[in-house]
């Protein structure tokens, strides 16, 4: 694709269009050349929004490595322009990338911090499924008290459970009242 006549947001709609259409790999491409082109603009926050979205395309694809390189040091620019929401969901796409690669405690860590910060702001919905991701990783440990606690906290913090969130929220409290950890 010649994205030469493109600017930087044209490039991405058209790599969202190929990451809906499932094509990672071209999305991925299509993100990286956003991510250049809003750097030449001088548009910092644009291009590692871009960067993040290369990320997750990356690792839809199969690509964990490539997908944590991509990352980089995102959250740290979200950081420094105040941007929290954009910090978390950085740090999410980091955890990800560390889980896709195994490397499960670190993963687990970021994504603590993920969730720190998206309970700071309210974001419910996106820190229960940051919950849900570290419930995950304590299951791939052996750690199902734990596992149980943190989807527990995850979907407590949600106002409008889906049926099945709500059928889930309900058999996870049996395990932990019989765990003494009734809430």
């Amino acid at each position: 694709m010649d994205a030469s006549h493109l600017t930087p947001s044209q490039i991405a709609e058209t790599g969202k269009q190929h990451y809906q259409q499932e094509d990672f790999a071209q999305a991925a491409e299509l993100f990286a050349l956003a991510a250049d082109g809003f750097t030449a603009a001088g548009e910092p926050l644009q291009a590692a929004e871009m960067a993040n979205n290369r990320s997750v395309a990356l690792l839809q694809g199969g690509e964990a490595r490539a997908a944590l390189d991509a990352v980089g040091a995102t959250d740290e620019v979200f950081s420094a322009a105040g941007d929290t929401r954009r910090q978390a969901m950085a740090l999410g796409n980091r955890a990800a990338a560390l889980a896709g690669l195994g490397q499960n405690d670190e993963a687990e860590r970021v994504y603590w911090q993920s969730a720190q910060l998206l309970g700071e702001l309210g974001e419910r919905d996106l820190r229960a499924s940051v919950l849900q991701a570290i419930s995950k990783l304590q299951l791939k440990g052996g750690r199902y008290g734990e596992a149980l606690a943190s989807m527990d906290s995850g979907l407590e913090g949600v106002e409008r459970l889906s049926l099945s969130r709500r059928i889930l929220r309900k058999l996870i409290r049996i395990p932990m009242k019989m765990l003494g950890r009734d809430t």
